[in-house]
């Protein structure tokens, strides 16, 4: 097709590109060209390039900032899932950047059915409920909402939950050592009160992640579901294949225990 001929989708397609590569050109905070220069440089339309641009905002790759102009984002915050043994799918080793918390939310209450068939426990059972605003940073980057039976962690305080590890926290001071957490993650769109405490527009793309944690007598220990910004977090893994002649070319992808 030539370029005359090229319908919108083809152009806007090569524009994204183009700003793509642009982008991992520079780094972050550099400037980028006024949405006038580059419709010259491409020889298109300004609602084609706002529609590449648009998703490359979207996708966390440009910001623009009011009577400034446009500027290669702030990189990602990469959490790594490492390869562990034959026998167990992936360690999680601590993402990227300084990781603080703000609790929003504490209370202990029944378990109900929902977080109970979760956790293994009767409806009527105490969890502590906490819902907190984690932070990279400085950064909002994550909301997440924890649900832990009561009875294992006595006297914990809103304030044990701002700083520090939790998972050290439940072995250094309640005795609780994690084993395995069986995770699932999908995406999804902030809602407006979410929206407001990540700092990101309403229906912003984001991933949620949903975990359930056992000690190692298989008890549930925490339950836990997160909501992450799509345009600063992002989760890297690197997979075996196995032997393709044993496989006959199909890779074998193990997801986590």
């Amino acid at each position: 097709m030539g370029e005359e001929t090229a319908g919108p989708a083809y152009k806007r397609t090569r524009v994204r590109d183009y700003l793509r590569d642009l982008v991992e050109a520079r780094t972050p905070g550099d400037p980028i060209p006024s949405e006038r220069t580059l419709c010259d440089q491409l020889g298109v339309s300004r609602p084609t390039l706002r529609s590449a641009v648009d998703e490359l905002v979207s996708t966390g790759l440009i910001v623009r900032e009011h009577g400034r102009g446009m500027f290669v984002a702030p990189a990602k915050i990469t959490q790594e899932l490492a390869a562990a043994t034959e026998d167990h799918g992936f360690v999680l080793p601590r993402a990227a950047g300084h990781w603080s918390s703000r609790v929003l939310e504490f209370s202990v209450v029944q378990a109900g059915a929902r977080v109970g068939r979760k956790l293994r426990i009767s409806p009527a059972v105490e969890v502590v409920y906490i819902a907190r605003l984690r932070l990279v940073d400085g950064e909002p980057m994550a909301i997440e909402y924890l649900h832990v039976p009561a009875a294992l962690v006595t006297g914990l305080k809103p304030a044990d939950m701002e700083a520090g590890d939790f998972y050290e926290l439940l072995r250094d001071v309640h005795g609780v050592r994690v084993h395995e957490a069986e995770q699932s993650m999908e995406p999804t769109v902030v809602s407006e009160k979410e929206a407001r405490l990540l700092t990101v527009p309403v229906l912003s793309p984001a991933l949620h992640v949903e975990r359930l944690t056992t000690d190692r007598t298989g008890r549930p220990v925490e339950y836990v579901h997160s909501l992450y910004r799509g345009d600063r977090y992002r989760i890297v893994s690197h997979l075996s294949l196995g032997d393709a002649d044993q496989d006959a070319g199909r890779p074998q992808l193990r997801p986590p225990d």
